[in-house]
């Protein structure tokens, strides 16, 4: 199974759902069958939660519109099981630029909140009394359905308020601080907090709900990389990609054996390969593909990557760094004057902020 599965596209921007989804799926139709429903409760919260996940998409695509706002473009957006997660080109330029863009995502879901409450009509559900309520929200109609779906915006607004990474609570609090102290102080104070909470909320799931020590382990996650990410490249800024980048690279022609290239990757170090014809960049050879293909009998034009970035030695490191995590592309050609000088991948970046990082210090 794929790990994303493709919705289409909004405005360019590609929605995915990642496969874990499916599990949240199955698990409501498990628990509603062991709690007696049938096929009318089942397909009621199906329905439910898919528009749920309808409020989440609008959710990212409010970040997305207020990024490309401020011309950052957004590559995709990722359906999880607890939420959505919206990948950008770039970080944002300042912190009021962040703090705009974190907002802009709950501001959709109070929009939401706000016309359903006047749609159902909210106020006339406290006008009732428990058992009256009770007998209303049970019925599988419009009525409740459209109740519960304003309880679950009014309750993304309050997840997404949560001050830790990922989560926009956290982006919120970075880029406030991040006024008075800068982003990578503001990153490890948010970061902190965010593994705080982490371990409460683990604590809290195993005595009362698992389902809590997942959105544990994604906070986690998410304060841990965050800041990792950001100390990395603040260790970056002001290098360009020359002082970085390999000098002695092995090219092959589209018309080589696969099996020159295994050879090569057993006698060397390399494990990634520009294909070059007439002294022009015609691919990639990425070593998934070459382990992939390499007890058949195929050319290295029949396999190599044609969807390929080249970068200059003169460009940003950091942009170097934003390109291998959210592009997935393992290797970068080097350009200087329409000829190839060198190429840079995720492991000598790597080692080049290692040895950056000692100097540091």
């Amino acid at each position: 199974m794929k790990a994303n599965l493709s919705l289409g596209q909004v405005s360019g921007i590609k929605i995915r759902v990642h496969w874990t989804f499916f599990l949240l799926m199955a698990w409501v139709i498990f628990a509603e069958l062991t709690q007696g429903g049938n096929l009318e409760s089942i397909l009621f919260n199906i329905t439910f939660v898919l528009a749920v996940f309808l409020c989440v998409v609008l959710h990212e695509l409010g970040h997305a519109f207020m990024a490309n706002h401020y011309n950052i473009k957004t590559e995709k957006i990722t359906l999880l099981p607890i939420g959505g997660m919206a990948s950008f080109e770039k970080l944002p330029g300042s912190p009021k630029q962040e703090l705009l863009i974190a907002i802009a995502g709950p501001l959709i879901n109070v929009i939401i909140a706000i016309i359903l409450f006047f749609i159902v009509p909210v106020k006339d559900f406290m006008q009732l009394n428990f058992t009256e309520t009770f007998e209303v929200l049970v019925r599988y109609n419009i009525q409740s359905f459209l109740f519960f779906l304003f309880i679950a915006n009014v309750g993304l607004v309050v997840f997404n308020s949560i001050p830790a990474f990922p989560m926009d609570g956290g982006r919120i609090l970075r880029a406030l601080l991040a006024i008075k102290i800068g982003r990578v102080k503001a990153t490890k104070i948010a970061s902190n907090l965010g593994l705080i909470i982490a371990v409460l909320f683990f604590l809290i799931g195993l005595l009362y709900n698992p389902f809590l020590v997942f959105i544990a382990l994604f906070i986690f996650l998410g304060a841990f990389g965050e800041n990792l990410m950001v100390q990395q490249m603040a260790l970056l800024d002001g290098h360009t990609v020359e002082e970085a980048m390999l000098l002695n690279i092995t090219t092959f022609k589209p018309q080589d054996s696969i099996d020159l290239v295994v050879n090569k990757i057993i006698s060397g170090t390399e494990t990634n390969f520009i294909v070059v014809e007439d002294q022009t960049i015609i691919g990639i050879l990425h070593h998934k593909t070459i382990i992939e293909n390499s007890n058949k009998m195929v050319l290295v034009g029949e396999i190599m990557d044609v969807n390929f970035k080249t970068i200059k030695g003169t460009d940003s490191i950091k942009k170097v760094y934003q390109l291998i995590y959210n592009d997935k592309q393992e290797l970068f050609p080097v350009m200087e004057n329409g000829k190839l000088i060198g190429a840079i991948d995720a492991v000598n970046l790597n080692e080049y902020i290692l040895l950056q990082s000692k100097l540091a210090f």
